[in-house]
């Protein structure tokens, strides 16, 4: 597939033919950084509400992603699941990511026929599961589901930088940037900061 190709509807009308009705798509955002969450949404659209520009979240610019969430949040059914820096650095990135997954979609106010996995992998979850590479650049259920995620991690990112001032947290949102390991290697780690993630371990290590 074309990854310049908007995502659409093609998943959740093929799943609609066969019979399931509430198709979550379910996406995580922060699984790169070396600080803070891991942040995962569950979204299911209704079907009278498809935003035409919606698109993985990594695209869009701020503003629209803050527009679309309050249109995602006001016409659709969301939860959201976050897994925090001692439960990745205690069952690693992935699990961790899994469990905020299977949280958002609990916290979904009705119970989906099905999920859509951004990933390759499943959440063990007593639903069916459908893992979808690349999903967000696919599924309109999935993209909605990473822009969800991405305004509710950025804005935590965003609160951190007003409680740790040393740190852009703001800017860089705990991605490896130059400027944030300058900023470690300067004030320190913090609790913040996933001490099992290279270089934060390594700068552990050398103190």
């Amino acid at each position: 597939m074309n990854s310049t190709k908007k995502p659409d509807l093609s998943i959740e009308k093929d799943l609609w033919s066969r019979g399931f009705k509430l198709i979550a798509g379910i996406d995580e955002v922060g699984r790169g950084p070396i600080a803070g969450p891991v942040v995962a949404a569950a979204v299911i659209l209704k079907k009278d509400f498809f935003p035409i520009d919606i698109d993985d979240s990594k695209k869009i610019t701020p503003l629209k992603r803050e527009r679309l969430y309050h249109q995602i949040l006001k016409k659709s059914y969301v939860g959201i699941g976050i897994g925090d820096v001692e439960c990745i650095d205690t069952i690693n990135i992935l699990n961790a990511t899994k469990y905020a997954m299977n949280i958002a979609y609990k916290k979904l106010a009705k119970k989906p026929d099905i999920l859509l996995i951004d990933g390759n992998f499943e959440i063990n979850s007593e639903i069916i599961n459908v893992p979808v590479i690349k999903g967000d650049q696919k599924s309109i259920s999935i993209a909605a589901a990473s822009i969800i995620a991405k305004v509710v991690r950025d804005r935590i990112m965003n609160q951190f930088s007003h409680i740790f001032n040393k740190y852009t947290f703001n800017q860089h949102k705990g991605y490896p940037t130059k400027n944030h390991i300058d900023e470690i290697q300067k004030n320190g780690v913090l609790t913040l900061h996933r001490s099992t993630f290279s270089p934060v371990s390594d700068i552990i290590k050398k103190n």
